[in-house]
Order: structure tokens, then sequence, then C-alpha cells
């Protein structure tokens, strides 16, 4: 196969990866924004961009994409011991039931999507069954061949969680179609700083600490009326 081929067949990969049509169900959570929703905090337009933003550079840039960073290279060079470490901190970060329970299904079931394809090492895959798999470890092992770039695998894991938020809020708050492209457009413009944001950030250095959304991931877990899982 020719290097364009290569370049080809990588790049429709990180489609079918940010594409809500990848079956893995993440148009089924909220991440704390029906709560806010609910609670009021989250009504327009406006309150939705403010709520997401945050939420990029907050979690995503400070936990979610160093720890993708780190779990790609860790798949290049297949560091067991590594992989095992991110995959227990990623779930001991995750500070409510709803959230673990995200994590877990959604890894689950992209690594099934990823079994499907025939494009990756046997051993890995059964590595990643045994650690057990969550969505950003087993999200990094689809982009971790060498013709993805590190930073295209970044992009594409941001693009895949703005477009299922910005779906989830069209349908929570709701906002109609224009409202909700408006927001993607500004979300997508900060993608590429918050990943290098992320690539910057030094192992220590990652943390997960948003307080505020864990308490209103619990409040959703007992919330009367809902349309998410989370």
């Amino acid at each position: 196969m020719t290097s364009s081929a290569h370049s080809a067949s990588a790049f429709l990969l990180l489609l079918q990866l940010a594409s809500p049509a990848l079956p893995v169900g993440g148009f089924s959570y909220s991440e704390g924004l029906e709560s806010a929703v609910d609670l009021g905090w989250v009504k327009d337009e406006s309150s939705a961009k403010a709520w997401l933003m945050d939420q990029l550079d907050l979690i995503q840039a400070r936990s979610e994409m160093p720890l993708l960073h780190e779990a790609i290279l860790a798949w290049r060079e297949f560091d067991q011991h590594q992989l095992i470490d991110l995959t227990a901190w990623t779930l001991q970060t995750r500070e409510t039931f709803e959230v673990k329970l995200q994590t877990q299904q959604m890894g689950r079931s992209l690594l099934i999507w990823l079994k499907n394809q025939n494009i990756m090492d046997t051993e890995k895959l059964e590595f990643c069954k045994d650690l057990p798999p969550t969505w950003p470890i087993v999200f990094a092992l689809c982009v971790s061949q060498e013709d993805i770039s590190l930073e295209d695998g970044l992009m594409t894991f941001a693009f895949s969680w703005a477009e299922n938020m910005v779906q989830a809020a069209m349908k929570s708050v709701p906002l109609g179609q224009k409202s909700g492209q408006t927001i993607l457009t500004a979300i997508t413009q900060e993608i590429p700083k918050a990943v290098r944001k992320a690539m910057s950030t030094p192992r220590h250095a990652r943390q997960s600490f948003a307080p505020h959304w864990a308490i209103l991931s619990s409040q959703h877990e007992t919330q009367y009326s809902r349309l998410f899982r989370s």
C-alpha cells in the first residue's frame, strides 16, 4: 500500500471516530449539562456556549486530553505498566456512578467496534479487554497508529466530545440547529489551543478537579425527569 493510501486510510478512520454515528452511545450522555439546565444555569445559546467552553478548558484540556496523549504514546510503545496506571487513574477520577458508567460503557462499545475493523494487533486488543476498557484508553488505541499524528488524534477526540455535547445542549435547553452550529464553531476554534495545552502538560500536572461539575453529576442521578444517562 502506498503512503498516500495509508494517509487516506488514517484520515477516514479519524472521520469515523469523530462521527456521531460511531456506535458507542455518546449521544446518550450530557455530562452534567442536563442538571445545569434543570437548575436554570444553562438556559440559552449564550449560557450553553459558556458552559461547554469552560468544560473544554477545565476538564478536557486539563484531564482527558493529557490522559489521551500519554495513552497514545503508551500504546505505540506497548508499555503495559503505563497503560494499567492510566486506566487506574481514569477510573479513580470518575467521581460519580454515572460518569464511571459512561467511560466503561463507551470504552467497551468502542473496543467491540475496533475489533470488527480488523486493523489492530490482536495482542493489543486482548490486553485492552483485560485492563478493563475505558473510553479514553480505547480511543487512544484507535489513534495510536504511526500514520496518525498525535495532534490529529487529540483533535478528533475533542471534536467527538464537542459534537456530542452540542447535541445534548440542543435537546435539553433546547436550542435550534443554528444555535447548535454557532456553539460548535466557537468550540472548534478553541480546540487547537486546548490540544496544545494538553500536549504540553507534564504527567505530574495532569489533573481532574471540577468539584461543582461532580456535584451536578451526583444530583443528576436522582433528578426527577431525565433525557440523558449522565
